[in-house]
């Protein structure tokens, strides 16, 4: 039967083989293109300008107008209705949303409206989701009062003026973000960091809202024991009115979630329940006038006028806010952008999303509204409403701009009113439930920012320890195959014995190499037991397996170097299997491959493996020769051992008895307890 072999260089192979009688085919393993000659790569800027050359007028009108993507190829009959009955739904919950938000945030409920209208539409030309809902959420309106509590009275005109200046500052660093490519940031945020953060979130603003219920003042506070404190300090001033009507709201709310949740026919009852609480909210107070419930007020009518933001000398105050509401728009907005995009079909760029982001809060900012971001809820319902295109956007943001100019003097009588994930988490990973209630219980206990520092310092150091501490996997090869997969997945893959085949399943630098090298060391001292093969007591191979390897840097070849050393004072040899060109590449110019020898390094991790059976199997015959003609004192016994030492000194395969013999070649009775022990 021909085996095939996966190797360089033939000579030592074959010679190493005919002993057995089996024929030998040799697949060269072939450098990289470029091996030899140290090629850089282009600089960044230079493959930029080389990629602006190459696109034509339609490709840099989309890169400079995402909208275009969608207009061009846009479909009249089929997306048209699905647009309109999208927007507005969408558009309907977003009115009496807004005004409650601006609340939130400490405003008066016309600049919800504000912050409803002009991102709508700008986002809808410069942002890539086609699905996502932008404008005021509450996460982002909490984090305004939050801060700008701390600094002036919310009554103040400051207090307006610091709230629209953040939404600038906001778009500011989400254009940077967007042009510097920085979209990659939201890999290092884990799920688990998200849904502990939204449902503690969720919390602090249900606690903070409960003022309206209650009919009482409550601290103002991202923090869950300062708002506890405060709502049991008040108790005595309960009143019953408001509780009964933000009960009922509540009831409402809910009912018409549920239905329209369960019920595909009704999915409208969801979108609407918002505007129904307050339809019927509103014609209650008007025909009742019940003394015990306070109102919105009068509403400017009207659509938004051109300002500069004001208030830049409080920038360099507001900044940590900045960052901490663009980190929030990175979580919220870009997270569900790409799930929507992944859902219905086509790529998002994170960096054109955030881009497109940031042009939406300038320019919001010279009309009056404070930071807008992506909604959850709203993404959801506009998505779930068959949204297409951008247009749905446009749809939102005409119904706020009719709402301006036409229904705000009905708004004046408005009354103002995630356990499932952490079982799931809990039965799935213990690390990712970590995640989920270290950042659920910081974010109540220590507050928004607080809970987002923590929550994403927890994820990156994860990150680095799993980068750190890579799965190292030893490997055996499946019954009846050439495959080599996991031996604790596969326990009855064949393994061999003196042979020992390891994966790296990361790239190697130099935060990981001393454990990549600790744990072959331990494979080493620690004997991993194999069923196939001759026992020869120890490790005399060790095939890494390198195609998960995507990279290695210099401390990696420098300390695979080191390991090269040490294995060959042992007298262990090193082979590499199926390395990626990059890393091929990278080990032949530092001299590696050279150092190891062309002949040990293969395509399949089975080409390697076979072939170091051929050298276990031809060495082990050898040193029977010799421990049988060491029992004798014949001249014939000599020269049979001069000629099996050629072959033996090939590997190095047993070096130890050569040594032994050289001092002793004519008593054999010396070298036999040697070759014995070695051969147990």
């Amino acid at each position: 039967m021909e085996r095939s072999y996966a190797s360089r260089s033939s000579g030592e192979l074959a010679t190493a083989a005919s002993g057995s009688g089996r024929p030998v085919r040799v697949i060269p393993l072939r450098h990289p293109p470029g091996f030899g000659s140290i090629s850089s790569s282009p600089p960044w800027w230079r493959a930029a300008v080389g990629r602006a050359r190459s696109m034509g007028p339609l490709e840099w009108a989309e890169a400079a107008l995402p909208c275009v993507a969608w207009m061009r190829k846009y479909r009249w009959k089929e997306d048209l209705q699905a647009d309109l009955a999208a927007g507005i739904t969408v558009g309907v919950m977003l009115v009496p949303q807004a005004m409650s938000y601006a609340k939130l945030a400490g405003l008066h409920p016309i600049y919800g409206l504000y912050t409803g209208f002009i991102p709508l539409f700008v986002y809808a030309i410069f942002g890539s989701s086609r699905q996502l809902a932008v404008g005021p959420v509450a996460l982002v309106s909490l984090l305004v009062s939050n801060v700008l509590g701390g600094i002036v009275n919310s009554s103040s005109e400051l207090y307006t003026e610091l709230a629209i200046l953040l939404a600038f500052m906001v778009g500011i660093l989400e254009c940077l973000m967007g042009l510097l490519r920085l979209g990659w940031l939201i890999r290092f945020i884990s799920h688990s960091v998200i849904s502990g953060f939204t449902t503690a979130s969720a919390i602090v603003i249900g606690l903070s809202q409960i003022k309206y219920f209650l009919g009482y003042s409550v601290t103002r506070s991202s923090k869950i024991i300062p708002l506890i404190e405060s709502i049991i300090a008040g108790a005595d001033q309960f009143s019953w009115p408001p509780f009964v009507m933000g009960s009922a709201f509540l009831l409402i709310l809910l009912t018409m979630k549920n239905l329209g949740k369960s019920n595909k026919r009704l999915r409208f009852l969801r979108a609407s329940g918002p505007l129904t609480a307050v339809v019927l909210g509103t014609i209650f107070v008007k025909i009742f006038h019940p003394p015990a419930i306070s109102v919105v007020g009068e509403i400017p009518q009207g659509l938004p006028k051109f300002s500069i933001p004001r208030g830049f000398e409080h920038v360099i105050l507001l900044m940590p806010t900045a960052v901490l509401i663009t980190g929030v728009a990175i979580l919220e907005s870009v997270g569900i952008a790409k799930a929507l995009a992944a859902k219905n079909g086509y790529e998002l760029d994170s960096n054109k999303e955030l881009f497109g982001l940031g042009i939406a809060n300038i320019c919001g900012s010279l009309f009056s509204a404070y930071p807008a971001t992506g909604s959850f809820s709203r993404s959801a319902v506009n998505h779930e409403s068959g949204a297409k295109t951008g247009l749905s956007g446009i749809i939102m943001g005409i119904i706020i701009g009719g709402a301006l100019m036409f229904m705000t003097p009905l708004f004046t009588d408005i009354p103002q009113v995630d356990y499932e994930e952490a079982i799931f988490l809990w039965g799935i990973d213990k690390k990712d439930f970590f995640l989920w209630a270290i950042t659920f219980i910081t974010t109540l206990v220590f507050g928004i920012e607080i809970g987002v520092l923590v929550g994403v310092g927890f994820s990156l150091a994860f990150v680095i320890h799993e980068s750190a501490n890579p799965h190292i996997a030893v490997l055996g090869r499946l019954p009846g195959t050439t495959v080599y997969r996991n031996t604790l997945q596969y326990p009855e893959a064949y393994t061999y014995n003196g042979i020992v085949v390891v994966r790296i399943d990361a790239p190697i630098y130099f935060a990981n190499i001393s454990y990549i090298k600790d744990r072959l060391r331990e494979y080493e001292l620690n004997l991993p037991n194999s069923n196939r093969g001759l026992d020869v007591g120890r490790v005399y191979f060790v095939i890494l397996e390198m195609s998960p390897v995507t990279y290695i840097d210099s401390s990696a070849v420098q300390a695979l170097k080191d390991l090269h050393q040490e294995y060959k004072a042992r007298h262990i040899q090193i082979a590499i299997a199926n390395p990626n060109r990059q890393v091929h590449l990278l080990l032949s110019r530092s001299g590696i491959i050279d150092l190891i020898g062309d002949g040990w390094c293969f395509v399949r991790v089975h080409d390697a493996v076979q072939v170091c059976l051929q050298h276990v199997q031809t060495s082990s015959s050898s040193a029977l020769k010799l421990a049988s003609q060491a029992s004798g004192d014949s001249a014939d016994s000599i020269s049979t051992l001069k000629a099996e030492k050629q072959c033996l000194k090939q590997d190095g395969f047993f070096k130890n008895l050569w040594k032994a013999h050289d001092g002793n070649s004519d008593s054999g009775g010396e070298v036999q307890p040697l070759l014995r022990q070695n051969l147990v």
